[in-house]
C-alpha cells in the first residue's frame, strides 16, 4: 500500500502559478547556482519541452534567473527577478529548443559563467509537485534530486579517492544515505556524489579537497 503526504497533494511554497514550471525551475536553478564560485556574469538557459513552450506565460523564466540569483522558491523576490538581474549586471538569455524522445518534457540545460571565467553546465528536470532532479553536470550523466543534503566531489577517476571522501566523511559522523559514483569515460573526470539525512560539518569541504585527485567540492541543502 502507498501512502500520499499532504505535501504531495497541497504542493510546495511557491511564488507563480504552476510547481512543475515555476518552484521547480526555481530549486533547479538555485541547485544549479551551488555548484559555481559567485559572483555570476553570464547564465544562459536552454529550454525544451513545455519548458520551452510555456516559459514566458508560467513564470519559468522569472523563476529560473531568481533561483540562480539564489532565491528559494517561496521567494517575493522571484516575481521582480529581470530587475535584479539587471540591478547586480547578470546577463542572461532564455532560447527555447525542440527536445529529442528521450529529454523530459520540463527540462532546462543551465550553463553558468562567472566573474572568475569559469563555465559550468547543468542539466535539470523538473519532476512535478516542485520535486527535481539534476540528471548532467558538464556533459557527464548524474542522477540526484536534492532532496537530502548533497556533496558533490569532482575529482579524476583514481584509485583512492572514493576511500578518501568516505573516511572524511566518517571522521566526522556523517550519516550516509546514498553514495554513487558517476563517470563517462575511466581515468577521466569523475563526479561522487554523496547524499545525507542531516547537514554536513560546516568546513567540510576543506578536509575532503586535500586529496590530490579532487578538483572541486560543492555543497548543496535546500
Amino acid at each position: 500500500m502507498s501512502f500520499i503526504s499532504v505535501f504531495d497533494v497541497l504542493g510546495p511554497n511557491m511564488i507563480g502559478p504552476s510547481s512543475s514550471h515555476t518552484a521547480g525551475a526555481a530549486v533547479i536553478a538555485f541547485m544549479a547556482h551551488k555548484m559555481i564560485a559567485p559572483p555570476l556574469k553570464k547564465v544562459d538557459f536552454t529550454l525544451y519541452g513545455s519548458f520551452s513552450r510555456t516559459y514566458r506565460g508560467h513564470g519559468t523564466d522569472r523563476a529560473l534567473l531568481g533561483g540562480i540569483m539564489g532565491f528559494g522558491a517561496d521567494d517575493v523576490r522571484i516575481r521582480n527577478s529581470f530587475q535584479i538581474a539587471a540591478e547586480r549586471g547578470l546577463a542572461y538569455s532564455f532560447t527555447p529548443r525542440d527536445s529529442g524522445d528521450d529529454t523530459h518534457p520540463n527540462t532546462v540545460d543551465i550553463r553558468m559563467e562567472n566573474a572568475g571565467g569559469q563555465v559550468m553546465t547543468v542539466r535539470g528536470e523538473s519532476l512535478g509537485g516542485g520535486k527535481v532532479r539534476i540528471s548532467r553536470i558538464n556533459g557527464v550523466s548524474v542522477d540526484f534530486t536534492g532532496d537530502y543534503s548533497t556533496v558533490i566531489v569532482v575529482q579524476q577517476d583514481k584509485p583512492g579517492v572514493v576511500a578518501h571522501i568516505t573516511k572524511v566523511l566518517s571522521d566526522r559522523n556523517v550519516n550516509i544515505a546514498f553514495m554513487r559514483l558517476f563517470r563517462e569515460v575511466k581515468g577521466r573526470t569523475a563526479y561522487t556524489i554523496v547524499e545525507s539525512d542531516g547537514r554536513f560539518p560546516e568546513g567540510i569541504e576543506e578536509p575532503l579537497a586535500d586529496n590530490p585527485n579532487v578538483q572541486d567540492v560543492m555543497i548543496i541543502e535546500l
